[in-house]
């Protein structure tokens, strides 16, 4: 991705020498009205310009872009209106993220652009900006089209001039992590494959602080990491289980992260549909949203500890697969008999967290594309968020906050039982289909040390969109969930 440069404007946005001037638009009852920021550009249309608005058909409506002609009133030949929706005093921070999203896609091949929606939430407009304008096109094979150069942000009245520059800092720097996220998700599976993947991870992480380290599958075979090798064991292109560590300045508490790397799935031999399974390149969305996040929190010195563990495999049907009735001796020592081979991201995360936990973190959070039945409890923008109460509570508060949304999920005892195993420890799998998602959550659970506060993200639908972009949301990979992560990371440098 070529993002857009992004720079606090040095004089009024309607003497800008842009092309174009973002403004906010809200449902005022049946009628539009501005946004806040937008009161210079309404008097070069000398107070008529929600009048005009609404003549044209702008409601206001969250997504909605209108885009209005000058006619040499502004220096900009045009004004593009972004639709906030219905807003109860000033608009939140999702609500601006959004609108500058979509205003960033609408702006297509416009070279520069100025937002007035950035002196309203600064940091937002800047995430939905750079969000918004993300294109992935590596792999087209005609000319790129011109992409948005330069976003001039009006700056809030209020705060000084320097927390300015750092808010845009920090707010592009998540962007970046995000689009660093998407990137991977979006890379097709003949080229982002467990080696590749754990190679790219270490060619980003040089010169950063985070140290990394890659064990193949021979040391993975030594220490005995049976479900990362039983799951890969079928695919030609073997796992790799990812290290990154990050040792941040007076950092007091340790926190350990775990991502799902599943670079494809095809379901083993309990091999899926043929309908839709393209979309299982996003099956690694988890580890790549960790990687991200690790990246991020050295770039921005969190003042913490954070390791993460990040178990890559590619899922495929050979002779030489894991099967249905396979008994594996996960690392550790549990052991799990197999009943669905396309029940397999639990198991490469199961050695990841028991590995993590050895570490002894404070805190523990792990997130995946692990369940269909996430969708169909949740739908496909809102993660499902289980693990010890108070800690996924206190994550799952930090997840609505940065609007990425999530929903706190129980873990109930009785689904404990039914993945009892006949010959192992435990199964994989329940012999139902009822509560899918958080029997999965219950299977992480076994193997968590005791008494580590832990969190898991379930994220298989919002990690990849499958539909029409929408707000700073894209087709393919979202990038979700970084700025959780990054969020709950910063929370806890801030209160421990």
């Amino acid at each position: 991705m070529t993002a857009p440069k992004l720079a606090l404007a040095t004089t009024p946005v309607t003497e800008a020498a842009v092309d174009a001037i973002v403004i906010g638009t809200v449902q005022n009852g049946s009628g539009v009205a501005l946004a806040p920021g937008g009161d210079a550009v309404d008097a070069a249309f000398d107070g008529k310009l929600a009048e005009l608005l609404g003549t044209l058909g702008a409601t206001g409506k969250a997504g909605e872009i209108v885009k209005v002609p000058t006619l040499g009133k502004l220096s900009a030949a045009l004004v593009v209106a972004a639709g906030l929706g219905k807003v109860d005093g000033t608009p939140t921070a999702e609500q601006v993220r959004r609108a500058s999203g979509a205003a960033a896609r609408a702006l297509g091949e416009t070279k520069r652009a100025a937002t007035t929606l950035s002196s309203v939430d600064l940091q937002a407009a800047v995430e939905g900006s750079l969000l918004g304008a993300y294109r992935f096109t590596g792999y087209k094979s005609e000319p790129k089209a011109a992409e948005l150069a330069k976003i001039d942000l009006a700056g809030p009245a209020e705060g000084a001039a320097k927390d300015h520059r750092a808010t845009v800092k920090a707010a592009t720097a998540i962007a970046e992590a995000v689009a660093t996220a998407r990137d991977f998700v979006n890379t097709p599976p003949n080229d982002l494959y467990p080696a590749s993947f754990a190679e790219k991870a270490a060619e980003l992480a040089k010169g950063t602080g985070v140290e990394v380290e890659i064990l193949d599958d021979k040391a993975l075979r030594k220490s005995g990491f049976g479900g990362i090798l039983g799951v890969g064991g079928g695919s030609t292109r073997l796992p790799r289980l990812v290290h990154l560590t990050y040792k941040g300045p007076k950092a007091k508490k340790k926190v350990a992260l775990v991502g799902k790397g599943i670079t494809f799935d095809t379901g083993g031999i309990s091999i899926k549909p043929s309908a839709n399974m393209e979309q299982m390149t996003s099956d690694m969305s988890g580890a790549a949203a960790v990687i991200a996040t690790v990246l991020l929190a050295a770039k921005l010195k969190y003042p913490l500890e954070v390791t993460a563990w990040v178990p890559m495999a590619e899922n495929m049907p050979s002779g030489a697969a894991y099967r249905p009735g396979d008994v594996l001796t996960m690392y550790g020592g549990k052991t799990v008999e197999i009943l669905n081979t396309d029940a397999e991201g639990r198991l490469i995360l199961a050695d990841a967290i028991v590995r993590a936990c050895e570490d002894n973190p404070d805190y523990l959070i792990e997130t995946s594309t692990l369940t269909g039945a996430q969708l169909v409890a949740l739908g496909n923008r809102t993660s499902g968020i289980m693990g010890s109460d108070e800690f996924r509570d206190r994550v799952t508060k930090v997840a609505q906050e940065t609007g990425e949304g999530g929903w706190a999920m129980p873990l109930p005892e009785e689904l404990r039982g039914d993945l009892d195993s006949r010959i192992a420890d435990l199964a994989n799998v329940t012999g139902h289909r009822w509560g899918g998602m958080l029997a999965a959550g219950i299977f992480l659970s076994e193997f968590v040390a005791d008494g580590t506060p832990w969190a898991h993200i379930d994220c298989a639908g919002p990690a990849f969109n499958t539909g029409e972009p929408w707000g700073y949301t894209s087709r393919g990979g979202t990038g979700l969930p970084v700025r959780t992560l990054a969020a709950v990371l910063a929370d806890i440098a801030l209160n421990g």
